[in-house]
């Protein structure tokens, strides 16, 4: 008999209880830059790649990459891909799109920034369209919840920039992103999934404190201006001709073989193979921290 009453009783305790489920996301996210201040601001150093899990493609992409190309005419507006929510430098705003009759979410809308497109999770269990539907900046988004978690799911996405030094992200790409919020803290893990120029997944996260500020979103809208590159000319490097594959080692005495990525380099058992190559500079002249 007392068994049967303390069952009874955790059966409604547990009923009383909150379920951990779906919760309310939307708001005014103020970015933290702190980690990877300096991708997120100024931006990396040339070939820095140290940490990706490139293939030989990959590396072969990033090695041709000019910073000049930004400069096309066509690519001065040119939009970043959903990967920018964590290495780019801006705030978020988030806010649910309800059914207007039973009031469920539809979806949840990311707004866009100067060098990035909305992003819409779709909620509705529509499903991804098919291979050789079109690709663009934006992608195509579903999400589920996972208790108190939600998981959105990128494709249809264009090539773009895992980082700004020419990284590259093939149209083949899958993101898969997890939004966490602990009270005024959310967390975005976003997972990088390429089989053209990754050998491996590659993870970056973001936090953002909620603010009681209103986020611009959009910003001014994007004008499109001379600046020094011809319409056709695409500025890049050919094979063996970078001049920059050794600025790390100039810089900070990372090997080359470091700088270059691989998955291998993503590991902390990595330092034991390039210790005796490590050669730490007499002075570091920037970016160096106080």
């Amino acid at each position: 008999m007392i068994r049967k009453h303390i069952s009874l009783g955790l059966v409604a305790l547990l009923a009383a209880m909150p379920a951990m489920a779906e919760i309310d996301l939307s708001g005014s996210w103020a970015s933290a830059n702190h980690e990877d201040s300096l991708e997120r601001g100024g931006g990396p150093n040339p070939d820095d790649w140290a940490g990706l899990p490139f293939n030989e493609s990959g590396r072969a992409k990033a090695l041709s990459f000019s910073q000049s190309v930004i400069s096309m005419p066509e690519r001065i507006c040119w939009f970043q891909t959903q990967w920018h929510i964590a290495a780019g430098p801006f705030s978020l705003r988030m806010w649910a799109v309800p059914d207007p009759i039973t009031g469920k979410v539809q979806a949840w809308m990311i707004g866009a920034w100067e060098t990035r497109a909305p992003m819409i999770i779709y909620m509705d269990r529509r499903p991804h369209p098919g291979p050789n539907a079109p690709h663009d900046q934006t992608g195509f988004t579903t999400g589920v919840w996972n208790g108190d978690e939600l998981i959105a799911t990128t494709t249809h996405i264009k090539t773009g920039y895992i980082r700004r030094n020419g990284a590259a992200s093939s149209d083949k790409a899958t993101i898969t992103t997890h939004f966490n919020r602990h009270g005024n803290i959310l967390t975005a893990t976003l997972i990088m999934e390429d089989p053209v120029y990754l050998t491996e997944p590659y993870i970056l996260t973001r936090s953002y404190n909620l603010s009681t500020n209103p986020v611009s979103i959009g910003g001014p809208p994007c004008i499109q201006g001379d600046e020094g590159v011809e319409s056709g000319m695409v500025p890049h490097y050919l094979p063996g001709q970078n001049p920059m594959t050794e600025e790390m080692t100039a810089l900070y005495g990372i090997p080359v073989e470091a700088s270059m990525g691989g998955a291998e380099t993503m590991y902390p058992e990595f330092r034991d193979k390039i210790k005796d190559k490590f050669k730490l500079p007499a002075k570091c002249k920037i970016n160096c921290g106080n």
